[in-house]
């Protein structure tokens, strides 16, 4: 089956990137690990803990390339994510079995993708309407296609989507050692690098740990944020309106273009170096 790339101005080009889709960062990495495979191939595999911020940079970049990088890019960035993750597999501290290629696992990590934007969206901006929803889930759809996912994992609507995603949510997410790491971290947020001055570093990491800590808590489902044992009240439920009305209030300051500049330069790089070709772009698989 042939797969259109994100185009260009299309509903998943303009929100996936957008900056106020980044804020949901910490959250979906929060949602990712409490899937039961997830979370224990990054514990035993990943280099999260020793490193969290170059992962997280790399995991970004991976999945900008995806969406803005043309064809034979984002084909290829796929091909390298299933060989990354094809020996990642092993014993999980319950005793049952896991690899990272696990389909519902994989399936799990592209709808947390394709979730927090939406959400950003709704608490950030003004929201997608009904019309432009369908359009970025259909979008998005296509990209879960050129990781590997099959029709069949793929709900065909966002209705059907959303059904998935809160029973993903009810019955299968669960607290891990991963979870707390992720948490640890955004509590205590490790200097991006070495040599930064820890006096100049720990008043940053102050502020922008309360407001990680206060999107991530907040915009956790109900249920799930209970079951982590996450508190949450009126007074942080406050806190979270006020500082979303100040981002919609920045953003408007902000020229629609320039609020993906980050991933619009990953998209040149990607399309532009030698040897890329945009129009070669088939699904994982096809011949």
């Amino acid at each position: 089956m042939a797969v259109r790339a994100p185009r260009r101005g299309g509903m998943a080009w303009r929100y996936f990137g957008d900056a106020r889709s980044t804020l949901m960062a910490p959250q979906l990495l929060l949602l990712q690990v409490a899937h039961p495979v997830v979370g224990a191939g990054v514990a035993d595999h990943s280099t999260f803990r020793a490193e969290p911020w170059p992962r997280l940079v790399r995991t970004l970049l991976s999945l900008s390339t995806v969406v803005y990088g043309g064809r034979q890019a984002a084909t290829e960035e796929a091909r390298r994510l299933i060989h990354v993750h094809a020996a990642m597999k092993g014993t999980d501290s319950a005793g049952r079995r896991y690899h990272a290629l696990n389909p519902e696992a994989y399936h799990w990590v592209h709808a947390t993708l394709v979730k927090a934007p939406v959400d950003g969206q709704r608490l950030f901006g003004k929201g997608m309407t009904d019309e432009e929803t369908e359009q970025y889930y259909r979008e998005m759809r296509d990209v879960g296609r050129v990781w590997g996912l099959k029709d069949h994992h793929l709900p065909a609507t966002w209705a059907e989507f959303s059904a998935y995603y809160d029973d993903m949510v009810d019955h299968r997410l669960e607290h891990n050692q991963s979870v707390q790491d992720v948490l640890d971290e955004l509590i205590r947020p490790a200097k991006p690098f070495r040599r930064l001055p820890g006096f100049l570093w720990r008043p940053f990491a102050r502020i922008a740990a309360h407001y990680a800590l206060l999107v991530t808590v907040g915009t956790l489902p109900p249920r799930l944020r209970d079951r982590l044992h996450l508190t949450w009240d009126h007074r942080r439920q406050r806190a979270l309106r006020r500082f979303a009305f100040l981002v919609r209030v920045l953003v408007t300051l902000v020229p629609p273009p320039l609020r993906i500049t980050g991933t619009l330069a990953i998209a040149y790089w990607a399309t532009h170096r030698p040897g890329t070709d945009p129009a070669a772009w088939r699904p994982l698989g096809a011949r």
